[in-house]
């Protein structure tokens, strides 16, 4: 059985599950590492955000904030058709050190999938959320100018990638 497979295409369902209620004081956030293959990645999506001005320019992996009432698979989903215009399949969480998510900007938690874009969907393209989005090699990724907190996300995502 090809291990690197299985591991591309579990989904977790602990944060599956999460639904986001009204009463929660931050809503977290959920973040796709897309990349070119679920089943062989060699290459990873990433997107220089727009703004604010002390951020703008650098990267970031495109998701963004659970509504209330949504899942968060299905707020990834939704979030990255807003940003990118196109559609993607979720994988295997990359998951983080608080009980499955990332600790990013301020008080903030996210959640982070491996995705791919999903055959016959328009290719990903920079709207107005990001300058610019650009396609990565793997071994490259920590090159970029990430945002700080994103560092330690795309180093798991190159760990689970390998």
């Amino acid at each position: 059985m090809d291990t690197h497979a299985n591991r591309a295409t579990r989904i977790t369902p602990t944060i599956e599950a999460v639904t986001i209620t009204q009463h929660q004081p931050v809503r977290p956030v959920v973040g796709a590492a897309i990349v070119d293959s679920l089943d062989r990645p060699h290459q990873l999506l990433a997107a220089a955000r727009s703004y604010p001005p002390e951020l703008a320019g650098r990267f970031e992996l495109p998701g963004g904030k659970v509504e209330p009432g949504e899942n968060a698979m299905d707020a990834l989903v939704r979030e990255v058709r807003e940003e990118l215009g196109t559609t993607i399949e979720l994988g295997a969480q990359v998951a983080g050190p608080l009980d499955g998510w990332w600790p990013i900007l301020g008080t903030r938690t996210m959640a982070v999938w491996l995705a791919q874009v999903s055959p016959g969907s328009k290719a990903p393209r920079a709207g107005s959320s990001h300058q610019r989005i650009q396609w990565v090699p793997l071994e490259e990724a920590l090159r970029l100018n990430w945002l700080d907190p994103d560092f330690p996300i795309v180093q798991a995502i190159i760990d689970q990638c390998a």
